[in-house]
């Protein structure tokens, strides 16, 4: 068993935030003794590593960044979890070479990733990322399975937008090198058939 000072010092808070977060029913599993001490069981907490991954897609959204962390490390201490690293990154979550988020899925310490929304991991493909998880043994964990992030969602549509613009262009510039290639090799065959016929003449001649 731990004290409610032992869980003040683990998560740095000062002990009346501690009892008031137990007063209001935050600490989960926390009780109260016949001697008036406040007991907590001791759980696995020295072998989670608890990860928080906050995101934005436009470093315009700073402040929404920032109280978006805060957020999850407040449900963090509800459930009682103590966090290892906050990360925040400003990306799209269509972008799939995001550094940090790349970093998060390298590392081999973490046991759970608490996220705020399942689109603040990403857009697409979040099946994925959780069967590549489950494989690992870290689970990931989504406060609110809800979308409600409008503005992000609307620059992510217009990274989209420019992505796929970007790679039509490329796809015709590359068409137009192909057909250039082409052009190219069939002129030479045909020169090469032309030589051939005149030589053929010649010996002929």
């Amino acid at each position: 068993m731990k004290t409610l000072k032992d869980y003040a010092k683990e998560h740095g808070i000062k002990y009346r935030a501690a009892w008031n977060r137990y007063k209001s029913g935050k600490i989960i599993e926390a009780y109260q003794d016949e001697f008036g001490r406040i007991l907590l069981p001791e759980v696995n907490a020295r072998s989670e590593y608890v990860v928080c991954y906050a995101r934005v897609s436009s470093s315009e959204n700073k402040k929404n960044l920032d109280s978006q962390a805060d957020r999850l490390t407040a449900y963090c201490a509800a459930k009682g979890y103590i966090v290892r690293q906050v990360i925040k990154e400003c990306a799209s979550g269509l972008n799939d070479k995001r550094p940090k988020l790349i970093g998060l899925l390298k590392n081999k310490d973490i046991t759970c990733i608490v996220v705020e929304h399942a689109d603040r991991l990403t857009r697409f493909g979040l099946n994925y990322i959780q069967i590549l998880m489950d494989f690992k043994g870290v689970r990931i964990e989504i406060i609110n399975q809800a979308q409600n992030d409008k503005e992000d969602l609307m620059q992510d549509f217009v990274s989209l937008v420019t992505c796929f613009t970007a790679r039509l262009y490329g796809l015709r510039r590359s068409k137009r090198k192909t057909e250039k290639l082409i052009k190219a090799l069939e002129d030479e065959n045909n020169k090469s058939i032309e030589n051939h016929d005149k030589l053929c003449n010649k010996k002929k001649a």
